[in-house]
């Protein structure tokens, strides 16, 4: 059994916060133990909690298109959100219910070690940026501690302000040559540096 099949039965059984209470379904995440590319949400929707599965309505939709953009199939990605609940009626995440998720995305993140951590929407935002706004830093790669992440709006945002969804292909659009300076070695700027290189 693979360590991502091991912890997915962990995070079922996760009672560490109320929203046990609420869920259908655990959403622990998706995608190959060797992904390069891990997406990080920021909680399951409504669709996401009947499936059990990651970015499958509306916005998920979005984030098929997205990655066609760059030649990625949901298939080759890994996906998942800092919570792995629904919170009732899709209310934002609390911070104790982020604190008590935490370590299932750590472990995930362990597991996977992806290339890039593309963070999708505010929360996964501040778990690698605190104090940044998501209009400054979007589509810039920063290193944070030992992993390149890569802030974007998230999808859903493009379905309730249009005005953002060529700003959100765009940063999509520059995945591949993230990837490709990483593969050749770039050192890409710590957090506290402004991006420069790609």
């Amino acid at each position: 059994m693979s360590a991502l099949t091991e912890l997915y039965k962990e995070i079922a059984d996760c009672r560490d916060c109320e929203l046990v209470k609420h869920r259908t379904k655990v959403v622990p995440g998706e995608g190959p133990e060797d992904a390069e590319l891990l997406f990080v949400g920021e909680a399951p929707g409504w669709h996401e909690d009947q499936q059990g599965r990651p970015f499958v309505g509306p916005a998920g939709q979005f984030l098929d298109q997205l990655l066609a953009l760059i030649g990625q199939k949901r298939e080759q990605v890994y996906i998942a959100n800092v919570i792995k609940c629904r919170p009732p009626q899709n209310r934002d995440p609390l911070p104790r219910e982020i604190e008590a998720c935490r370590t299932w995305l750590d472990r995930q993140i362990e597991i996977i070690r992806p290339k890039v951590i593309v963070t999708l929407g505010r929360y996964s935002l501040a778990r690698y940026f605190p104090n940044e706004g998501i209009s400054k830093v979007h589509g810039k790669a920063r290193k944070v501690g030992d992993f390149v992440c890569y802030p974007m709006y998230h999808p859903a945002a493009a379905l309730h302000q249009n005005s953002l969804r060529q700003i959100i292909e765009a940063d999509m659009l520059q995945i591949p040559r993230v990837l490709d300076q990483l593969a050749k070695g770039a050192e890409v700027p710590a957090e506290s540096q402004q991006l420069s290189l790609f």
